[in-house]
């Protein structure tokens, strides 16, 4: 596992919304199983109790776009009205996918502390069109412990610019979901391929074992 220094790390939470997690948001309307992409709430809860006790940046991010959706590209906006859901559209939780609307917010079990970035996001990668990277190199930020939903979209994609982009990163397997266990499965199996060539991989209560020793 990655040398832990609290205060080189950062402990990224992707897209954990209730428009992905909870009844009524954009996945189920997409009819997506939403037990499962909130089956990492647990451990996520624990690592983010120990992150803050160690001192380490905590860095939230919500996939949506701007009311008018002038930042929706066409193939994601018909993609979406092919899965049942388009996005835009009123949902139980507000607009789905949209800034501002209630179901766009991170869920009542890891809302933000005071301090800690929250990263709006248009697309699945955290680092595109947003200020993620200045906001963790301004910090002296160079490894990265990686959570959230969904595994084989947001998480994945966001691991795999992070890499190309310098920075050492753990993926928590525990701490991430997927509607889809093969789906979850392969896209952690991939990043341990050729001796890690997308990072490592730990469960989570190996990593709460050393950010303790940390704090």
């Amino acid at each position: 596992m990655l040398a832990l220094q609290p205060e080189r790390a950062a402990l990224l939470l992707i897209d954990m919304q209730r428009d992905f997690c909870a009844p009524g948001g954009y996945a189920e309307q997409a009819g997506l199983d939403i037990q499962r992409l909130r089956a990492p709430i647990a451990a996520q809860q624990a690592l983010l109790a120990a992150a803050r006790a160690s001192g380490m940046l905590v860095v939230h991010t919500r996939e949506g776009h701007r009311p008018d959706l002038s930042d929706l590209p066409a193939w994601k906006r018909i993609r979406s009205e092919r899965s049942g859901a388009p996005i835009g559209s009123a949902g139980p939780l507000g607009r789905l996918l949209v800034r501002g609307e209630y179901g766009h917010d991170l869920i009542d079990e890891l809302q933000p502390h005071a301090g800690e970035p929250v990263i709006d996001k248009p697309g699945y990668c955290a680092f595109a069109a947003t200020d993620l990277e200045l906001i963790l190199r301004t910090r002296g930020i160079d490894s990265l412990i990686i959570t959230g939903v969904t595994t084989e979209v947001c998480v994945s994609s966001t691991l795999r610019s992070a890499i190309d982009r310098g920075f050492n990163c753990l993926t928590v397997r525990d701490a991430c979901g997927s509607a889809h266990a093969e789906l979850h499965a392969a896209a952690l199996a991939m990043i341990e391929v050729e001796g890690g060539i997308f990072g490592e991989c730990c469960d989570s209560q190996a990593l709460l074992m050393r950010l303790r020793e940390a704090a």
